[in-house]
């Protein structure tokens, strides 16, 4: 009796498991799964954090660098050339040991393109054999700078793109969140297309299974002619192929839409229609001026304009006098006593100019800066025109969106009429009021005002998702999309 108690409740249970293996989605649902875990939305998160640490890595180089090294120890057994004390060489078998170790801090000077050090270094050499020693070297402390003299200072240009190129790496990551939006709201509604679709096959072939039925009823009793039963059986027949095609549709378009989504489960989906449309109004200028603050691609504009200007002042850089200047101020010291070493330190100075000046290069260094010149005007040029086009391109976008809303609206009412049509003309066959012909145009044009609406419902979200993607603004909330 328990067992079979049991069974009852496995088998009542039964469709309640089953059902909780369909997924029920609203276009919103969609979106956010597809931003949350999708590989799209992984891979990049990934390039963010990439671009991210980056950009940590630069900002790094400009901050003090403090280092420690050393040669511990360093061996040398040969035979090497000894000045003597009356000025002559001999070679000399030699065997000793150094070592040596150092700490120092150095620190960039992103406006000159130098670099300010300081250093504490001792060693130690000890020298075995007949003349064996053992002495140390203190430098306890050593200031100094490297500072070149008219030429190119990268450091400079660095501080001005990088800082770019991060900020447009970041803006680039909320344009291809959103780029992932439009992609799932595309195949939203492809499988809600064809969900729907198949919703309509099944009820056709349902109505078509109806009609027949009665038809035949009729034919054998003289009422109709064999061939307008012909063609209802023809419908019927030509609905059950549509029933098994659009059925598989539905697979194809689920299995698309899990894998984006993440959900690999490849569970059934059920999609609810979005038959609110949001109501607000986009402003062209304001759309125009949204995307400037906040795409990616008009920074590039300014970036690649400051390269062009990189570029030229690094061929100026390397074509005239360069000059190089190194010098150092510390203290040193040596002794064969260690506890001695930092006792009557004495001064230590270094100081060097270094310079070269081109005087025959034929023509190199003229034909790169005419080179850089000629870049920078393109540069100047192409960067203006792709403005006027990105200008264009949202206007026109904001344009065509206010269109696809009114296409909208009036599908809604066109496919409430075609349905409204259908039914009357339908009731109107069974009582044998217009023809067979006159049912399937009703047919028809209830199908075809259904799949105008369903298409237009796609363009009109495909389009509000673009424009957020172009502008990565939210015209429905006033605000700017983040997702930093």
């Amino acid at each position: 009796m328990l067992k079979k108690t049991f069974f009852f409740i496995l088998i009542l249970s039964l469709p309640v498991c089953l059902n909780a293996q369909q997924n029920i989605y609203t276009l919103q649902d969609v979106v956010a799964l597809a931003q949350g875990k999708s590989l799209w939305s992984l891979r990049v998160q990934n390039q963010k954090e990439q671009v991210f640490w980056a950009y940590k890595s630069f900002q790094a180089r400009f901050k003090p660098q403090l280092g420690f090294d050393g040669t511990l120890p360093d061996f040398n057994r040969s035979i090497d050339p000894i000045t003597q004390d009356d000025g002559s060489e001999q070679f000399r078998r030699r065997t000793f040991t150094s070592a040596e170790l150092g700490l120092g801090i150095s620190q960039r000077i992103s406006p000159t393109g130098g670099t300010v050090f300081m250093r504490s270094e001792i060693g130690r050499i000890q020298q075995f054999g007949d003349n064996e020693y053992l002495t140390y070297r203190a430098n306890p402390i050593t200031v100094g700078l490297y500072q070149p003299i008219f030429t190119f200072n990268q450091f400079k240009w660095d501080k001005k793109i990088e800082p770019i190129l991060y900020e447009e790496a970041m803006k680039e990551y909320n344009e291809d969140i959103e780029g992932i939006s439009l992609r799932a709201s595309g195949l939203f509604f492809d499988l809600l297309l064809a969900q729907i679709s198949s919703e309509i096959a099944k009820k056709n072939r349902a109505n078509n299974d109806t009609i027949y039925k009665i038809g035949l009823g009729r034919y054998e009793l003289g009422k109709i002619a064999e061939n307008e039963l012909l063609q209802l059986e023809l419908n019927l027949r030509n609905s059950e192929q549509q029933v098994s095609q659009e059925g598989l549709n539905v697979e194809t378009r689920t299995l698309e839409l899990n894998q984006f989504i993440g959900n690999n489960e490849n569970t059934s989906v059920f999609l609810i229609e979005p038959t609110v449309i949001p109501e607000f109004d986009i402003d062209e200028q304001k759309a125009i001026e949204q995307a400037k603050q906040n795409r990616q691609q008009y920074l590039s504009f300014k970036r690649q304009q400051l390269e062009a200007e990189r570029n030229v002042a690094e061929a100026k850089g390397e074509s005239g006098l360069n000059v190089q200047i190194n010098g150092s101020f510390g203290l040193t010291n040596t002794s064969e006593e260690f506890n001695l070493l930092y006792q009557d330190l004495q001064d230590r100075e270094n100081l060097s100019v270094t310079f070269q000046i081109p005087i025959i290069d034929w023509g190199r260094q003229k034909s790169a800066i005419k080179s850089a010149l000629a870049n920078q005007e393109l540069i100047k040029n192409t960067v203006a025109q792709e403005e006027i086009n990105f200008e264009q391109e949202i206007y026109v976008l904001v344009k065509r969106f206010q269109i696809l809303k009114s296409q909208l609206e009036a599908a809604i009412i066109a496919d409430e009429i075609g349905q409204k049509r259908y039914d009357i003309a339908q009731q109107r066959y069974l009582v044998a009021k217009i023809s067979i012909t006159d049912l399937n145009i009703a047919l028809q044009d209830k199908d075809s005002a259904k799949r105008t609406y369903l298409n237009a419902l796609r363009d009109f979200w495909n389009a509000y998702y673009e424009i957020r993607m172009l502008t990565l603004y939210d015209f429905e909330k006033n605000e700017v999309i983040n997702y930093e």
